[in-house]
């Protein structure tokens, strides 16, 4: 029996014969007494009288190691008359006295002297979980019809302590081990206050099982023995690491000392950084520890170097004096450290003979045993040869011995109930071998090891098969029958019944596993049940009962109650096997309705595993249920489940079923659930959908000839209705379309190779150039490889050589897959492309990544000769094909965009870069000179210089600009220069923007140099480097101060708006010592604007400045220097411009005054915001309803606050 399963209430052959032997020997001393005297504890070593006795705990039983009984009965004789440890922790166990075998435990684990039986009765849960019917005490005494007296009073000493115990431990039941799993989904519920008082019982259990698991496992975690720990002295480098116990104690014992020395501060957060641990109870630090002095006590004697020596006295209780040894009172001091070590190893050497003794008279006894077997043997042998109806019946073939098949549970097992026990070793080896001689039949070749053992009678053999030698007695039958009721067998209960009967035959077996794994199973621990798992396949797969597989299959899906993934995998994979082994029709009938039954289960590692099992069991099953039940199971999970991670399984399983799927009936239904996976909201769901659903269902459209046909058209139609939608583009729809159409590339590219007029000559030769690892882009999964999708890299290297050949020299003439991408796929998606918004960064990226997927997989020959002929044929580089008045030419679409980030950039030779250059340096060109809108261009931008590969290629386009003779293009390139400063690092800002920047600074157009501004100001939001900051700053400053730009009305409107939009992101330093200065002189200036227009114009600009800036820290002294005077001066403005701003800007100023005023309150604070400290004030709504509608532009503020008047 292993380790974790012992049983303790079945006490081992060896321990009976110890009490046997110590009541022959010593008859006045009861086995109580002695066991009393064992629980005296380890620290008593006069109890004994020999030293090997203190080790006699650790004597392993010989029944325990397989040491037959009669040997250990011949080996013990002449042993020491003592009752041992291990007799007695077996006794306490049977008796029920729990806490006493604890207390038990316990000092054996201190003394370094622990039981293994003790061990794994406190280590195992499954003993602590209530258990109904015949107590297990009950069960292996029997009560024979001599002493009913006896049997009454013992049950009611029983039935005393059982109530005892459940007052002492009322939830003993709630153990983490027990298996909820098994109430979880009964009907029957309890009132509210029950279920409340349980709860509350349920919880105080768990938290006193868990301090005393804690407690009693802290011997376990650091278990040194005695003599070692006595090894580490206190220098570091010997000492061994602190343990909980430890740790525990002296956690209190300083506490202890905080508080008695009036630290209690100290000892409040002590508390709180220890707040697993009662301080207040000295109990809480372990069971049975003595509580040692006070750290000022133990400082005062850690300098003793001599322990003081007392002399220790044993005491008992209830003991007769006459009992004791005669030097119980005179015993000797303790010794001294060195002699009790040696003391100690002498035992260890005494014990390791004795073991060394046990193993050599089992080794005689045995070999003695195998001789006398073998003879016995051989004379049977002759016997039978001579005799063949002696004995045992013999079967009709002598050179093929064979039964006949049983019928189902026919009653073929050797039942050991009721029969005689003999004690001689002839007697012993007789029934061995007759049993062998007839078990034969059944292919068996175990032989029977117990001394009172028949075999029940069938239809070839008679009840006398198996026969015994019967003794010359004239007992009465009665007689016989109460002397065999004392060997404690019982046969009465549902146990006892199956272990009486021994099956002899595979069917058998299988009835057996079939009653008895629904009681195994709830017993063993939650984390072992997976163990369980082939155990109840192979009963299920082999037992002949419907029922009896049912409700096998019943348990093994409800085995766990939450499983993880490895138990999943487990349980599947059984699953499958089963599923190969039954076939499908069992696999319908008995699988299938365990998964109907959990769909709806409340935890959703159980639904999981429904969801999983259903595309693990697709391959087996019939192909109607395949495409009716299980796709219907599957579509109301995906459509109904809440839990994310069941929706991932859900959609791969859909993938596994759509390639086993052959009903073309069902695509439209397989469209719906594309579409409905793709609409998840769940992330993971997405991906699944397009790693595993949509390459299989793809492949089951190319198999039914409508890829090209339907599943594309669909999608391509239905992203033409959301760009003629009245509400506006939904872009997350749109992107789910374009990504399903994305995912569907590789297969489309395999049906172009698969139907291509070069099919029938490919052979695989092994001239074939392998493929470029960069010939593809990498696929999301597999399912998306090309090489997957046509079968083998070698076969699609074969196919792509074809391919190139001949799009390259004998064109598409009768290639009708590849004609309907040109003539039908291409122009309609590119036409979709021309009519997205441009200024949908997110519209114009998914486009881009689609084209430049599709170029990348169709080759490159296929893109020059195919895409980008009709992207050219759209885009005519000229002024004619800008409408500058409408602002709709086709320069100004989207389609600018994805042709130079989809198209042009999926190769990246020489001659492709040259070929994006020279694009954007015409598209830059015709839009400057054209007067047309920008939005294409900075949209190219963006998306490329998202990219670091291509700052160098931007860089060059802008640069032609900035060299360009027109002053139109010298502004756009200016202008396109803020896009591109925030990606670019600050080395090519240092050594190529900002040189091209302040070269047109110094442009002779006023116009051009104004354009510089917004660049300047971003990069004073975003570099770093000091100098370049300075070089800036002075460009800046150039433009404030240099008398030419004195009333250039559009330069200050630029340079307010730059510092509004930077400043709060801006260097402290440039934002107090530049921007907060020049607001305020241009607030100041403004004052004294004659233009009513302009003077609008510029305090509509700075109002917005001054709210973005009143969100930043300003000191005391640019508060009142320059801040509070600029909002004055840009009141003034307001009082006769805008009345509805001069409220707010009143508000704003009153309160930095009250900041100004309030010093300690504004340090404090640290920082001064305006915007929070409008909190509460009507100003504030009024405020932001306003800032709500407000836009870039100053004459539409202006309009907005004179609608409201």
């Amino acid at each position: 029996m292993a380790a974790g399963n012992v049983n303790p209430f079945n006490v081992s052959d060896s321990e009976e014969e110890a009490e046997q032997r110590q009541d022959g020997a010593d008859t006045e001393r009861s086995p109580s007494d002695e066991a009393q005297g064992h629980s005296l504890g380890p620290f008593s070593p006069p109890a004994y009288s020999d030293p090997a006795a203190l080790l006699s705990s650790n004597r392993t039983s010989p029944s325990v190691d397989g040491i037959p009984a009669s040997a250990a009965a011949v080996s013990g004789i002449g042993a020491e008359t003592r009752v041992s440890l291990d007799a007695i922790a077996a006794q306490l166990l049977r008796d029920q006295y729990i806490l006493t075998a604890l207390e038990l435990h316990t000092e054996l684990l201190e003394a370094g002297r622990e039981l293994p039986r003790l061990r794994d009765y406190f280590s195992n849960p499954g003993n602590f979980e209530r258990q109904s019917g015949t107590p297990p005490a009950c069960k292996e005494q029997g009560v024979g019809p001599g002493g009913p007296l006896t049997a009454q009073v013992q049950d009611v000493k029983r039935r005393k302590k059982d109530a005892h115990l459940r007052d002492r431990a009322g939830s003993i039941s709630t153990l983490d081990s027990l298996d909820f799993a098994r109430y979880s989904d009964d009907g029957n519920r309890e009132s509210d206050e029950r279920v409340a008082v349980l709860e509350f019982e349920l919880r105080k259990a768990k938290e006193t099982i868990q301090a005393l698991r804690a407690n009693l496992t802290q011997a376990a975690e650091c278990e040194i023995a005695s003599q070692e720990r006595k090894n580490y002295k206190s220098s570091p480098e010997t000492q061994e690491p602190i343990r909980p116990l430890e740790k525990r104690a002296l956690n209190f014992l300083v506490n202890e000392y905080l508080l008695k020395n009036e630290y209690k501060l100290t000892s409040i957060t002590f508390s709180d950084e220890n707040d697993d641990q009662d301080f207040e109870l000295w109990d809480d630090v372990g069971l049975n520890i003595p509580k040692p002095p006070d750290l000022l006590q133990l400082y005062r004697n850690c300098g003793n170097s001599q322990p003081l020596h007392r002399d220790n006295v044993d005491v008992a209780v209830s003991v007769d004096p006459s009992d004791l040894p005669g030097d119980y009172f005179t015993q000797e001091p303790v010794q001294q450290t060195d002699v009790i070590q040696q003391q100690q190893q002498q035992e260890v050497v005494q014990e390791l003979e004795y073991q060394i003794s046990l193993l050599n008279s089992e080794k005689q006894s045995l070999a003695e045993q195998i001789k006398k077997l073998q003879s016995d043997i051989q004379a049977l042998q002759r016997n039978v040869s001579s005799e063949p109806t002696a004995g045992v019946k013999s079967t009709p073939s002598k050179e093929n011995p064979k039964c006949d098949k049983p019928p189902l549970d026919n009653g073929q097992y050797l039942d050991i109930r009721g029969v005689t026990e003999t004690d001689s070793s002839s007697d012993t080896t007789k029934t061995s071998t007759s049993t062998t001689i007839a078990t034969d039949c059944t292919e068996n070749s175990t032989t029977a090891t117990q001394p009172h053992s028949k075999l029940k009678a069938n239809g070839q053999q008679s009840k006398s098969s198996v026969q015994f030698d019967q003794p010359n007695r004239k007992l009465s039958p009665a007689f016989h029958q109460a002397l065999l009721s004392f060997c404690r067998m019982s046969a009465d209960s549902r146990l006892g019944s199956e272990v009486s009967r021994i099956a002899d035959s595979e069917q058998s077996v299988m009835l057996m596993l079939g009653r008895c794994l629904p009681h195994i199973v709830p017993n063993v621990l939650l984390a072992k049940r997976e163990e369980l798992i082939p155990l109840i396949l192979c009963t299920a797969c082999l037992h002949p009962e419907p029922k009896e597989r049912d409700q096998l299959l019943h348990i093994l899906f409800n085995l766990i109650k939450r499983p993880d993934d490895e138990q999943r995998q487990m349980i599947l994979t059984g699953c499958v096997a089963f599923a190969q082994h039954v076939g499908p029709t069992r696999v319908e009938a008995e699988l299938l309705p365990q998964c109907w039954e959990q769909i709806n289960h409340k935890y959703p590692e159980r639904r999981l595993l429904v969801a999983e099992a259903c595309g693990a069991l697709a391959p087996y099953l019939p192909k109607e249920i395949r495409s009716s039940l299980v796709l219907s199971m599957l579509q109301q999970m995906l459509a109904d489940d809440k839990a994310d991670m069941v929706r991932e399984a859900v959609v791969k399983s859909l993938g596994v079923i759509m390639g086993y799927i052959d009903d073309p009936d069902k695509y439209s239904q397989g469209f719906e659930l594309m579409l409905l996976s793709l609409g998840d909201p769940s992330e993971r769901v997405v991906s699944a959908t397009h790693q595993v659903f949509i390459p299989a269902f793809a492949a089951w459209c190319t198999e039914l000839g409508n890829l090209q046909s339907q599943l594309i058209p669909s999608l391509l139609t239905r992203i033409e209705k959301l760009l003629k939608g009245e509400y506006g583009l939904d872009e997350h729809k749109l992107h789910m379309y374009l990504s399903a159409l994305q995912s569907l590339i590789p297969s489309l590219f395999a049906v172009l190779l698969q139907n291509a007029p070069f099919t029938s000559r490919v052979k695989l030769q092994g001239d074939v150039p392998p493929i470029e690892v960069t010939r593809f882009p990498r696929p999301a999964s597999p399912l998306q490889d090309v090489a997957t999708i046509v079968g083998s890299r070698e076969q699609l290297a074969v196919l792509l050589h074809l391919y190139d050949h001949q799009l390259q020299h004998e064109g598409t003439t009768g290639w009708d897959s590849l004609l309907w991408v040109v003539n039908q796929f291409l122009p309609q998606i590119i036409d979709i492309v021309g009519r997205i918004n441009v200024t949908s960064s997110t519209c114009v990226h998914e486009f881009s990544r689609f084209f430049w997927r599709l170029c990348r997989t169709f080759g490159k020959i296929f893109t020059n000769t195919k895409v980008k002929p009709q992207f050219q044929e759209i885009l005519r580089l000229s002024e004619e094909n800008v409408d500058a008045t409408a602002g709709n030419g086709i320069l100004t679409k989207a389609t600018v965009p994805i042709y130079a980030t989809g198209v042009l950039t999926c190769y990246n030779q020489e001659e492709d870069r040259k070929l994006l250059v020279g694009f954007l340096e015409d598209v830059m060109t015709t839009l400057s000179l054209s007067h047309a809108p920008l939005d294409s261009l900075k949209a190219s931008f963006v998306e490329l210089g998202a990219n670091p590969a291509y700052h160098e290629l931007l860089l060059t386009v802008l640069w032609y600009g900035v060299v360009h003779t027109s002053a139109l293009v010298r502004c756009t390139a200016a202008r396109m220069f803020e896009l591109l400063v925030k990606g670019v690092n600050e080395t090519l800002v240092a050594q190529r923007v900002v040189p091209a920047l302040i070269t047109l600074s110094s442009d002779p157009e006023i116009s051009v140099r104004i354009s510089t501004i917004p660049a300047f100001g971003t990069i004073m939001e975003t570099v770093t480097q000091k100098e370049l900051l300075e070089r800036v700053k002075m460009q800046l400053a150039s433009f404030l101060e240099d008398p030419q730009y004195q009333d250039q009305h559009s330069l200050h409107m630029e340079i307010i708006k730059t510092f509004g939009r930077v400043g709060p992101n801006a260097e402290p330093r440039f934002r107090d010592e530049f921007v907060l200065p020049h607001l305020h002189k241009l607030a100041l200036c403004n004052n004294q604007q004659t233009v009513e227009s302009k003077r609008i114009d510029i305090a509509t600009q700075l109002f917005e400045a001054y709210s973005a800036l009143s969100c930043c820290f300003i000191s005391e002294e640019l508060m009142v220097n320059h801040f509070l005077p600029g909002l004055r001066c840009l009141r003034t403005d307001m009082e006769q411009l805008s009345p509805e701003h001069e409220v707010i800007l009143s508000s704003m100023i009153k309160e930095c005054e009250i900041k100004v005023e309030n010093k300690a309150i504004g340090e404090a604070q640290g920082s001064i915001s305006i915007a929070a400290s409008l909190v509460g004030e009507d100003a504030k709504t009024k405020f932001l309803s306003k800032m709500g509608q407000l836009t870039t532009s100053g004459a539409m503020l202006a309009n907005v606050f004179q609608r409201k008047k």
